[in-house]
């Protein structure tokens, strides 16, 4: 059984939380869990521990994904929080992960980042983020959207020659848009392979040395949600898997 580590969406204390009110809860989002099950492939919960426990459960994984989720909090990638705050993101959850991606890099193993995942990835190569898209690009394109949340979507641009391209051989994509941050600085060594066709906002990336790094900014995940108007995202996923083996 190939194991796929995934990091902890976070759920903090909230005594009004009828149930498990005064505790922190790590979870799967669903839709995440079942996108990466497979036949021969188990997605496992990484717990939140101390970075020394948690480096033998760690070298237990073939791979890693990094789930959408909450913000990253401004001050990860060395920025001031705008609109007096409004956004302040996850400052836990980024040492969490951040320490989780480490790891993974230095030993080399295969990570997919999604939607948080991808802007995770991008800051911890240096790269910075747009904190609200709608407020500091006035881009005209809806890239969230809090009551229709999964069934909005956009085209996305592949470079020629990238990897998105030669995963789905096509120029063009339909993908699902569920963010209001996004890549504002690329980070170190990352090649772009798609942004988004009207307003040139990067979409996927990976990294151009030995480590098998792959981000996109859209759920694959959510795909069955539309599935009638995005892109099939099991090539993709296919693509991450056969980096495990």
């Amino acid at each position: 059984m190939i194991r796929i580590g995934v990091s902890a969406c976070f759920m903090y204390p909230d005594p009004t939380r009828a149930v498990f009110g005064h505790k922190q809860l790590s979870y799967f989002e669903h839709d995440m869990s079942r996108f990466l099950a497979r036949k021969g492939y188990m997605p496992i919960l990484i717990p939140d521990l101390p970075k020394d426990q948690l480096a033998p459960f760690l070298s237990e994984m073939q791979g890693f994904v990094f789930q959408g989720g909450s913000d990253i909090a401004p001050g990860t990638y060395g920025e001031t929080p705008i609109e007096n705050g409004r956004w302040p993101g996850d400052a836990h959850r980024d040492a969490y992960e951040l320490s989780i991606l480490d790891w993974a890099v230095k030993q080399e193993k295969p990570v997919l980042g999604i939607c948080r995942g991808f802007q995770l990835l991008n800051v911890y190569f240096g790269g910075t983020l747009y904190q609200d898209l709608g407020l500091q690009t006035k881009t005209p394109v809806e890239h969230r959207n809090a009551e229709k949340y999964d069934r909005i979507y956009h085209e996305v641009e592949c470079t020629p020659n990238g990897l998105i391209k030669k995963i789905y051989q096509q120029d063009r994509l339909t993908v699902n848009s569920v963010h209001h941050q996004g890549v504002k600085t690329l980070g170190k060594d990352l090649v772009v392979d798609a942004k988004s066709a009207q307003d040139g906002l990067i979409e996927a990336f990976h990294h151009s040395g030995s480590v098998p790094v792959l981000g996109v900014q859209w759920h694959p995940e959510f795909s069955h949600t539309l599935s009638d108007v995005v892109v099939d995202p099991n090539p993709l996923l296919d693509y991450f898997l056969e980096q495990l083996k």
